[in-house]
């Protein structure tokens, strides 16, 4: 999505101003007036300095029931050499769309820090087709990923402390499928041995790091419709089995209740702006590998 590194360089080349000379240069509007657009009223916000915001659940939840507009789902398109993807043909198209007179909100994912340090560089847009501030959606956001690592290596911690406290579950050590996350790309991380250490670090076993944007729980976190419904997916998270075959799940290890308190403020949408000035909404990143589609 949006602009790659190669893009840039090209750009700076042949004399152009590069994506993020041009982000750096818009005058952004305050997150209330943009958020107005949008229908929702500042005492609906948590404000996140002054281009950032949350959408309070409550404001959300009050949306539910009431006439739907049209979707437009931008998807499968193959990048150009100069970078137009998804990302650049849905900002665009709903900055097009308002300069028409149609009242259009884009939604987009959250950026993964992996990709965004990798070659492919930033999930923004590119070129006058951006989402803003880049700065600050392309790293740390309102730290959503951060909050979605956490509950995961949460999780991964309470299933190796069970099994240290006598494993009450009866999950097998050896049929152990949860993983632990991290948002970055760290090849070395991806097997690994843990537990090592002697009794009080708990027994080895094989582990490894998947990134967080393609855990569970972001699938999970993205298919939620409320706090409740969070903590009941994530209680059916599987994580393991035991000798007989039969699973065991987070809400097993009574990890639900914990894993969906680190999340609670991560399942307000985050609204930011367009360059030209129209409402988006950037919240939740799930990779393609874990893609769900409607539920």
């Amino acid at each position: 999505m949006g602009a790659c590194v190669p893009a840039a360089l090209s750009a700076k080349t042949h004399g152009m101003k590069t994506d993020i000379e041009i982000a750096q240069a818009a005058v952004l509007k305050p997150i209330a007036e943009i958020a107005a657009r949008a229908g929702a009223p500042a005492d609906a916000l948590h404000p996140h300095g002054k281009h950032l915001a949350k959408l309070d659940m409550a404001f959300v939840e009050q949306l539910n029931g009431r006439p739907r507009g049209k979707l437009i789902l931008v998807t499968a398109i193959n990048p150009t050499p100069p970078g137009e993807g998804k990302t650049t043909t849905t900002v665009g198209l709903g900055d097009a769309l308002n300069a028409l007179g149609t009242r259009t909100m884009i939604c987009l994912r959250e950026p993964s820090l992996g990709p965004c340090f990798g070659m492919k560089g930033g999930a923004t847009g590119g070129g006058r087709s951006q989402v803003l501030p880049m700065e600050e959606i392309n790293l740390h956001f309102t730290g959503d990923f951060h909050a979605i690592t956490a509950a995961n290596n949460l999780l991964a911690a309470m299933i190796d402390n069970s099994i240290y406290w006598g494993n009450p579950t009866g999950l097998d050590n050896r049929r152990i499928t949860w993983r632990r996350g991290l948002d970055m790309n760290d090849r070395a991380l991806r097997s690994i041995v843990n537990g090592l250490g002697g009794v009080a670090n708990g027994a080895p076993r094989e582990d490894g790091f998947d990134i967080a944007v393609a855990s569970e729980v972001m699938a999970v976190f993205c298919l939620s419709r409320d706090l409740d419904d969070l903590k009941t997916r994530l209680g059916r998270m599987v994580v393991g089995a035991r000798r007989d075959g039969t699973f065991v799940t987070a809400a097993d290890l009574k990890a639900d209740g914990a894993m969906a308190a680190l999340l609670r403020d991560a399942l307000m949408p985050n609204i930011v702006q367009t360059l030209e000035g129209s409402p988006a909404l950037v919240h939740g990143g799930p990779f393609a590998n874990i893609a769900h589609g409607w539920a």
